[in-house]
């Protein structure tokens, strides 16, 4: 077990990164996924906890602390009144069953596909946000029927591999359907409790082997590490949210864009070994 001294470091590398998430889950409508999965993994490893199941350590305590993280930043845009609840409403069993079915797929995979996975999908979202134009549309309303039968399960699907809220998915797809980038954002928020809560409940089911287990784990979750990220980012995401409502939209794409593009190829750094 590594010194206390040594733990100090890593501890302030958790705070800095609870902070930093909350201020983006107000700002950008993302669960602070995004920011919780490196870091948690860089802390993890500097620790010695390593092996085949690290990523979905990391991955479902990202995921409960998106839990308090996006609904408390749900809440902020509410008063704002910024949020759409029909959107949530009528999407939210698709997401919710497409976060299941991701929590199957992830605890299944090794810690190195889900770090590829997790750097090249955040690439092309990244990729989207930073060329794609404001004024791209594939239709004027949020899609229903099939359409949204299909996309719901893939935005929960997909952001439990990365272990993230439905930000990342959520604020493209809205505003390619025609909902304004800071409604877009507030409604964001929602998504990441629709899919944080059914699949964080699954990992709890989950073991970890014992050589890669840190201490204080409840099934794949960290109580350690979420704690700290929790108590960081309640502070935080009321100030992301008041951030978001006094800033361009445009500008506010763009800011989303860049983060996701650094953090996107950092993780395929890691993936690759350099």
């Amino acid at each position: 077990m590594p010194e206390f001294a040594d733990l100090l470091p890593l501890l302030a590398l958790l705070m800095i990164a609870g902070a930093f998430a909350g201020l983006l889950a107000g700002m950008l409508g993302i669960g602070g996924g995004i920011v919780h999965v490196p870091a948690f993994f860089y802390s993890f490893q500097t620790l010695g906890y390593g092996g085949p199941q690290l990523m979905q350590i990391c991955l479902a305590t990202s995921l409960a602390a998106i839990i308090v993280t996006s609904a408390r930043s749900v809440m902020a845009h509410h008063g704002r009144g910024a949020v759409d609840w029909t959107i949530l409403k009528t999407w939210a069993p698709g997401i919710a069953a497409g976060a299941l079915l991701g929590v199957l797929v992830a605890s299944a995979l090794r810690s190195a596909t889900l770090q590829i996975l997790f750097g090249a999908v955040a690439l092309i979202v990244g990729l989207y946000l930073a060329f794609g134009r404001p004024t791209w549309r594939l239709g004027n309303a949020m899609p229903r029927g099939l359409t949204r039968a299909v996309l719901s399960p893939l935005v929960g699907f997909l952001s439990v591999l990365m272990g993230i809220g439905g930000g990342s998915f959520g604020v493209p797809l809205m505003t390619l359907f025609g909902v304004p980038m800071h409604r877009a954002v507030a409604t964001a928020a929602g998504f990441g409790v629709l899919i944080a809560v059914p699949s964080v409940a699954a990992f709890l089911l989950v073991e970890i082997d014992q050589p890669a287990r840190p201490p204080f784990m409840l099934g794949a979750v960290n109580l350690a590490a979420f704690a700290i990220a929790v108590s960081m980012t309640l502070i935080t995401a009321p100030l992301g949210a008041r951030i978001a409502h006094a800033l361009d939209a445009l500008l506010l794409r763009r800011v989303f864009a860049v983060f996701v593009l650094i953090v996107a190829l950092n993780m395929l750094r890691k993936a690759a070994g350099w």
